[in-house]
């Protein structure tokens, strides 16, 4: 996001993203009313697939993800070297940390504490749901809770321009070996087409309309084009979720216990890598408006290419894709929490480390 590149002042959260969790819970009541109501449009959509790869929604993943990544500037690793203490910290929490802890706590909490609460067959669907949540950091979402912290902005940019280069390359091996840990059978080739899918295709599909952009009518055209394809984003992920309920939305009404206890691994992942990593960032001397980010960063997840993963290795109506829609529900209150914290943490933050 060249603007944030230049250190111009950035909007604040906007109403949409604000109150997302609320559209995310309106999503799921039209979802399941809808799935009751018209089951045969239901059936038409997740018909219509081409290699367990469902079109519609495919194109609708797309809508959410490439206006994203258009926000990103990777010149902007150049800056890497500026913050690179702050850069490590997030690297060694989104890579090192994240995915394994939430796998523990999957299968801590899924897998055996509320195993006799949640249906048999589907508890390994919802464990690898929550991993591939976790297998990837957030892109977009983060320069909104680094405005609100205000957070070092060329830090953030660099920090995600560096996190989308990384998972084009780490994202399928570490998924696979998550999956093979928590006992879930990898289909490699619907792994590696669903990165190439939503990944690497978006990612250079992405840059080149941003160069073209900027090279025709510079920064003003960005713009223009991204004011355009917010609220198109947005009703994509709004529709997507529709369908995921519509799918889902028996299971859920016969069981609807499952979403509050999905929940909790999500939230305990959440907290305890914002916490790991603004404590690391203050032990190796990284100035707080560097560390506020890096804690959001490290804490939050692209849920968009986490949804479109769920979709493509285990379907529509699956577990791990309810899993990953849970994730959306609970994203935007805790992350907002989070900014609470470090705002307010930021007097004992910066006082004296102690040796």
């Amino acid at each position: 996001m060249t603007d944030i590149a230049l250190g111009q002042p950035r909007p604040a959260i906007g109403f949409f993203e604000r109150y997302l969790s609320l559209w995310v819970a309106a999503c799921i009541v039209a979802g399941i009313a809808l799935g009751y109501a018209i089951p045969g449009l239901f059936a038409a959509i997740a018909a219509a697939e081409v290699a367990r790869v469902n079109l519609v929604v495919a194109a609708l993943i797309w809508l959410m993800i490439i206006p994203m990544l258009l926000k990103i500037d990777v010149g902007a690793l150049g800056s890497v070297r500026w913050h690179w203490k702050g850069v490590g910290v997030t690297l060694f929490i989104n890579w090192a940390v994240k995915p394994f802890s939430m796998a523990l706590l999957g299968t801590l909490f899924l897998g055996w504490l509320f195993r006799p609460l949640l249906p048999a067959d589907e508890v390994s669907s919802y464990i690898a749901g929550l991993i591939l949540l976790a297998a990837a950091p957030c892109t977009a979402m983060v320069f909104v809770w680094s405005n609100l912290c205000e957070g070092e902005p060329n830090y953030t940019l660099s920090q995600v321009a560096l996190n989308d280069i990384i998972m084009v390359f780490a994202f399928a091996p570490l998924v696979a070996l998550l999956l093979g840990v928590a006992s879930v059978t990898v289909p490699w080739d619907t792994l590696l087409l669903s990165v190439v899918l939503y990944i690497v295709i978006p990612v250079i599909a992405a840059q080149l309309i941003r160069r073209a952009l900027l090279a025709s009518g510079g920064q003003a055209a960005l713009d223009r084009l991204l004011a355009a394809l917010g609220p198109v984003s947005l009703v994509a992920l709004l529709t997507t979720l529709v369908l995921l309920f519509g799918f889902q939305g028996e299971a859920i009404i016969a069981n609807p216990l499952v979403i509050a206890l999905i929940a909790v691994p999500i939230l305990i992942q959440v907290y305890f890598n914002a916490g790991l990593a603004y404590w690391l960032s203050r032990r190796f001397g990284v100035a707080w408006c560097v560390a506020a980010p890096a804690a959001l960063i490290g804490a939050s997840n692209f849920f968009e290419l986490a949804v479109a993963a769920a979709i493509s290795l285990f379907g529509l109506g699956s577990g791990a894709a309810l899993a990953t829609v849970v994730g959306v529900l609970v994203e935007v209150p805790v992350m907002l929490s989070v900014v609470g914290l470090v705002k307010r943490t930021r007097p004992w933050y910066e006082r004296r480390v102690p040796a």
